[in-house]
């Protein structure tokens, strides 16, 4: 954990750009019961134009290598932008890597072969346990049989991809069944998340795991890592584990958010990433460079003993945690959820 703590604050000094996010539209086609945006006024809110997009990856290329950077596009959910393929190929002109995230909806073989034809290299993809509970989770009745098309369609590409799944008290007694099923139609990777109290999942207890179920999951992805060799599981990004971070995950926990993450929202906003609350944005492309905005902004990213207040103020694990991932803090600072407390209960 030394080594780690070191290496973390050698790449915060750094603070070298790998990830940009766009938030390339607010659109979506489903209706998740977790959504962290909760759709605020997403059908008047129109995209942003990609040529305001591509300005600040021109920004970008005057002072990093384009090759070193992954844009991903996200919303609400990409494919329902218009002209995502020609914004993907206007990315990977420049030398970008481009990835997306879906809900798998609008994602036939033809549309993959068009994105993949316009450079995309990465995908996720979200499924979250089977057909009942998948569509009742997403709001849409074909969800699960789209999606399901969808990885069975990039089985057969040549392109990185895994399937990201949402755990819950719903969905967390099928786990194993369900890793059986992703293996069988072709899942070599998988990611799992747990819900944050934002948007629409802020009032819905169901979709919250308790400490006892927390430990399960832990124990439950520890033990595939170690024993099933053909599907790679990772937990998510999300929160200090513990002992549990050299068990659950290929890296231990660095939230990299304003150190090597960025992104741009829908309306210009600059901020770490899109799970952020709006309270931390550091600037607008609309009237600031992007790149002074990373290079000379984002303190409070890079420095956050200021998050050292409440329950962390007097935390044993601060050293390696230094206040958990940005996106679990409200717009005051305070915390949350604590994944690290949540465990320790049962360690």
């Amino acid at each position: 954990m030394e080594f780690v703590r070191r290496l973390k604050n050698r790449r915060t000094n750094l603070h070298m750009l790998h990830q940009l996010f766009w938030e390339c539209t607010l659109k979506c086609n489903l209706s998740c019961l977790h959504c962290g945006s909760d759709c605020k006024a997403i059908e008047k809110q129109h995209d942003m134009p990609l040529v305001n997009f591509i300005s600040v990856l021109d920004e970008i290329s005057k002072v990093v290598e384009p090759q070193r950077i992954l844009v991903i596009t996200t919303g609400g959910e990409p494919l329902v932008r218009p002209d995502i393929v020609q914004c993907g190929r206007e990315i990977s002109s420049r030398g970008f890597m481009w990835g997306m995230v879906t809900n798998g909806l609008l994602l036939s073989e033809e549309m993959l072969d068009e994105l993949i034809d316009a450079g995309l290299q990465t995908i996720a993809i979200s499924l979250d346990g089977f057909d009942d509970y998948h569509n009742w989770m997403r709001g849409n009745h074909h969800s699960f049989e789209k999606a399901v098309s969808a990885i069975k369609a990039l089985t057969r590409k040549n392109i990185v991809w895994d399937v990201i799944s949402c755990v819950n008290q719903r969905n967390i007694g099928r786990l194993n069944e369900f890793k059986e099923f992703l293996k069988s139609i072709g899942v070599k990777k998988w990611r799992i998340f747990t819900v944050f109290p934002e948007g629409r999942a802020k009032e819905n207890m169901e979709l919250y795991l308790d400490s006892s179920q927390m430990k399960w999951l832990m124990d439950f992805i520890s033990e595939t890592r170690k024993s099933d060799k053909s599907i790679q599981l990772n937990y998510s990004c999300e929160g200090f584990l513990g002992a549990y971070e050299y068990e659950v995950r290929d890296y231990p926990f660095f939230c990299q958010a304003g150190i090597n993450v960025a992104s741009i929202l829908n309306n210009g906003d600059i901020s770490g990433c899109l799970s952020i609350r709006p309270d931390y944005c550091q600037g607008n492309i609309y009237h600031d460079n992007f790149m002074d905005v990373w290079q000379n902004g984002f303190h409070v990213y890079r420095n956050r003993s200021w998050m050292k207040i409440g329950p962390c103020e007097k935390c044993n694990v601060w050293r390696y945690c230094e206040g958990g991932s940005f996106h679990l803090r409200d717009g005051k600072g305070k915390l949350s959820i604590c994944h690290w407390n949540k465990l320790s209960r049962h360690v």
